[in-house]
């Protein structure tokens, strides 16, 4: 099998060029401070090339990838590691197959590790840690046939998209996931103002995710918990108490992402985890 590394995009302003290749913002007609945009994950293709972590990259990644940390704030750049240091992938997204030059292969579930919209806050916002409207979560879950709800802080919400992951490992403790290009990502909007959400969900083939984002991991974890008891009183008109009884019952927690600065935290209930008589 042939690999060709691909080339660079040159030139490149570091003093600009230092966020997630995103499509958007997409500015959503109607759409108002807190609602909800319902985004439904229709199609998603994969291009045909990516890269991830080589074997001699450690997973401490901030340092070995060139990530500067400003005073308090998120990473600043990101290279792409090139030579022996990235794994090279051919993507095959009629068979969601990936194979790289050590003829390792695996399957493909891709997904885009941004989608979101800015908070109501002046200035230039990074990418790079997700929010409480959405963006970085790097979460393997969204996949095709997901849906995600995301509070809506700025008129239009203005939605942006992109950073296609082709698979990745809950956490994403190598750094970066098998990253590549999309050729095609179809998602469908819909305006939600009934709803009331202070935070992003998920609702899933198999079940609903909550999330909890902060710098703090035990923070991150406690934050995702309690909406999923939130969604827990909500689902089934439960107290409480009683949502944080069954929780700790049928719920799961899986840490999505420690990679981001702000580290996320998810909480999984299946649909059929609990039955009433």
């Amino acid at each position: 099998m042939r690999f060709t590394v691909p080339q660079a995009f040159v030139p490149r302003d570091l003093a600009r060029d230092v966020a997630h290749c995103l499509t958007g913002p997409v500015r959503v007609e109607g759409a108002k401070p807190g609602m909800v945009l319902e985004i439904r994950i229709r199609r998603l293709r994969t291009g045909r090339w990516g890269w991830s972590a080589g074997p001699t990259l450690p997973a401490q990644m901030d340092k070995t990838l060139g990530l500067s940390e400003t005073a308090g704030g998120p990473p600043a750049v990101i290279e792409v590691p090139r030579g022996s240091m990235a794994s090279y992938w051919t993507l095959d997204p009629e068979a969601a197959l990936g194979t790289n030059r050590d003829g390792v292969r695996l399957r493909l579930h891709p997904f885009p590790g941004v989608m979101g919209m800015p908070l109501d806050v002046p200035g230039a916002q990074s990418t790079f840690p997700p929010t409480a409207c959405g963006g970085n979560m790097d979460c393997r879950a969204l996949v095709e046939g997901t849906v995600l709800f995301l509070p809506i802080a700025v008129e239009g919400g203005l939605f942006s998209c992109g950073d296609g992951h082709a698979v990745q490992g809950d956490g994403e403790i190598a750094g970066p996931a098998l990253a590549c290009p999309m050729e095609h990502a179809e998602l469908e909007f819909h305006l939600r103002p009934d709803l009331s959400l202070a935070l992003p969900r998920a609702r899933t083939a198999k079940g609903w995710l909550t999330f909890g984002f902060h710098r703090d991991l035990n923070e991150a974890w406690t934050i995702a918990a309690r909406e999923m008891v939130r969604l827990m009183e909500e689902l089934y008109r439960l107290k409480p108490k009683e949502a944080l009884s069954l929780a700790g019952l049928v719920a799961h927690l899986s840490i999505t992402q420690a990679v981001n600065g702000v580290r996320g935290v998810h909480a999984f209930l299946p649909h059929d985890a609990l039955e009433f008589t």
